[in-house]
Parts: C-alpha cells; structure tokens; sequence
C-alpha cells in the first residue's frame, strides 16, 4: 500500500517523493506523475487523483481483475463470503461501488453511471473542468459549532449526529462522486467533522499509535451510521497549511487522508468501500494565514451520500 520508489524502496515523506515525481505537458494540461498518484493542471485548476481500490485490499482473500467492454471491474473476495466490486471506465474513472453479501444480494454503494441531467463521469477530450460544480455557497442555518464540529469539543453522541445530519441547503439533484470531490460549494451542504485530535509531522503522512487511537470516537460514529444504512459514504478531506509548495501540500494532504482511512479500517473495521479519500493542500485554509498553523493541518470527515443518491434523507 505505501508508495514504492522505482528502486523498490518504501517512501515515508514528502521530500523523498520528489525524486520521483515526473512532469509531462499534454495539450492544455500539465500532468505530474508519482509513483502512485496523478496531480492534473488544466484551466487554473489542479487536482490529485489516486486509485482508491488497493485500500479495499486490506484482509482480502482474493483480487480478481477483469476487462468487460470498455470497463475494467475489480473484484476483492473477503473472509465469509463478502465481495467488493469496483468499476470504472477505459480512463480510470469510478463508474460503480457495490458489496455482494454472502447470499448474493447487492449493496450499491456508489453508482456514477449517467442519470437524466447532469454530468456523471469523465468525458475524453472534455478535461476534468466538467467536474466542477457552479452553485452558490449554501446558506447555514444552524449553529457554526454544529456545522463544522471540532473533536477536540465534542462528544461521541454529537460526532454521531453530524455524521447522520441531513444537508444544510437544498440538493437539487444527484451528483457524481468526482463532481463531490472537486466542487466545494457542494460539498459545503453538509456538516463536517475536523479531527483536531491528530496531528502529522512536518512532511510526513504516517500516523503513530496514539494518533491513531484517538480516531475511536469517529470510527464508534462511522460504524453506527454504516450498520444504520449500508450505503452511507464518506468522505475524508485531507488540508495542510501554505508552508510548501503546492505540489508536495496536494500530495501530502492525500495521502493523509488516505492514512486516516486506512487506520480506520484496519484498526477500527469501518468498512473501506464506505469510505472515500480526497486531498486539497492549502487550498482552503481555515485560518487565512501563509505561515505554519496547527490549525490547518488538518482531516475532515463528512457524510456525502445525499449529493450521490440527491435525495435530502
């Protein structure tokens, strides 16, 4: 799982990373490799993408990789009969997430196949620009402590209840899961959870057994909601302040995210399908500051399933 350099060697931080990055310009767009990543400059705008399916490895019993049509499909064989099928499109994109039960029936988790309106996957020679979402911020009505609550403050019962809110602001239809990603108007109709309790070191995206440990309280909020509904997904944010460049901040914030997600399956068994990682470097700070701030170096957890399936409940 932790990215390898090209002479084999386990990479622990940022700076060892750099080395192996590998930068190439197609058409309009820059395009930055890393061993297990794509950063994407295109219009203005950069993104990191990662492939989320060698998270869902942890204690499977077999991985079979299949080409149907124009679709690659995954499927990861767990202990006791479970499967987990993942499918996307000839560019990688995410096209569908489900679980299989032991007595074939299907959980879907995550469709993005197109639906009516509105744009569901990644069109070739379009670029990522139609993953952005113009909407207006939404309007908050309820308490600032209850939109955006900090563990430090909280107890497992409000932990719990924002990770079960509803929107704040209306849904107007269903979105797909890289429209969520890229678009954060959007995902700002929903409350969110800073893990103010863990901390990284400078650079580093590893996190030590007493980080982990206080992830208990979000992952008791996590599998309670999961065992309330199946297809609950979450996404967890990575942010790091504007100390860096912002290549290795977008990175970092990634692949911390991905730590996050990773501890909670393996050390807590919230289930790693119901769980999607995205990184946003310095791009929103919570306190507007160019120096180093705690603060923002941070991971967020929000409920998104009702900008998937568009429905408010």
């Amino acid at each position: 799982m932790a990215p390898q350099s090209a002479q084999g060697h386990t990479l622990h931080r940022v700076e060892e990373l750099r080395s192996e990055r590998h930068e190439s310009h197609e058409g309009g767009r820059t395009v930055i490799r890393e061993p297990d990543r794509t950063i994407i400059r295109e219009g203005g705008q950069t993104i990191i993408r990662h492939s989320e399916v060698d998270r869902f490895r942890y204690g499977a019993q077999d991985v079979r990789m299949e080409r149907r049509g124009n679709e690659d499909v995954t499927v990861i064989a767990r202990p006791g009969g479970v499967r987990v099928v993942t499918t996307v499109d000839e560019n990688g994109f995410l096209l569908r997430r489900s679980r299989i039960l032991p007595d074939g029936r299907e959980i879907v988790i995550i469709d993005n196949r197109p639906h009516g309106l509105g744009r569901s996957g990644y069109v070739a020679g379009v670029g990522f620009g139609g993953f952005f979402v113009d909407l207006r911020p939404p309007v908050i009505h309820i308490p600032h402590d209850r939109y955006i609550v900090e563990t430090e403050r909280a107890s497992r019962a409000l932990i719990y209840e924002t990770l079960i809110a509803p929107p704040v602001d209306v849904i107007e239809r269903r979105y797909s899961l890289d429209e969520i990603r890229y678009s954060a108007p959007l995902r700002d109709r929903m409350p969110r959870i800073d893990l103010n309790t863990i901390t990284f070191e400078t650079g580093s995206w590893e996190l030590t057994p007493d980080q982990i440990d206080r992830l208990a309280d979000i992952a008791d909020g996590l599998n309670r909601a999961i065992e309330q509904n199946p297809r609950e997904v979450f996404l967890i944010e990575g942010h790091t302040d504007a100390v860096g460049s912002d290549v290795d901040n977008l990175s970092l914030s990634d692949r911390r995210a991905e730590s996050a997600a990773i501890a909670l399956t393996q050390q807590f068994a919230v289930p790693a399908e119901n769980l999607s990682t995205q990184g946003y470097g310095e791009q929103y700070l919570k306190i507007q500051t160019d120096g180093p701030e705690r603060a923002n170096r941070r991971v967020t957890v929000r409920r998104i399933t009702p900008l998937l399936t568009g429905e408010a409940q």
